[in-house]
């Protein structure tokens, strides 16, 4: 195991989840221009099927179970960056979206400007 592979290994054990009950709120950024895509949340199962796969995969706390983004829809995420906060209670993943990010058609689900 190398120096890379300990630090992610370390990272991986310190997310907070119990903070959120079981959750974390995972904020999906384009990689190329920044722009916030959106907001859910992972779970332990979520976050471990995402590094595996290298495609998102979020908790949906209405239909209490995982989902894979862009599973249904075609407009999947691939996965180019995974951070943690600096309190390991939220996550940052960069992604190239294929297709609209939101269920509503939208590329960005922040598409009402609020001021």
């Amino acid at each position: 195991m190398n120096k890379g592979e300990n630090m992610e290994r370390e990272i991986l054990k310190n997310i907070d989840f119990k903070k959120g009950k079981g959750l974390v709120p995972t904020i999906v950024q384009d990689f190329q221009n920044e722009e916030v895509l959106m907001m859910a949340y992972m779970n332990e199962e979520s976050l471990k099927r995402t590094i595996e796969t290298g495609k998102t995969w979020f908790f949906s706390r209405s239909r209490n179970e995982l989902w894979n983004k862009g599973a249904t829809s075609g407009h999947y995420q691939n996965v180019k960056s995974i951070s943690v906060d600096c309190d390991y209670d939220t996550i940052l993943i960069k992604v190239e979206q294929i297709g609209a990010a939101c269920h509503t058609g939208n590329r960005s689900c922040f598409y009402r400007k609020l001021y």
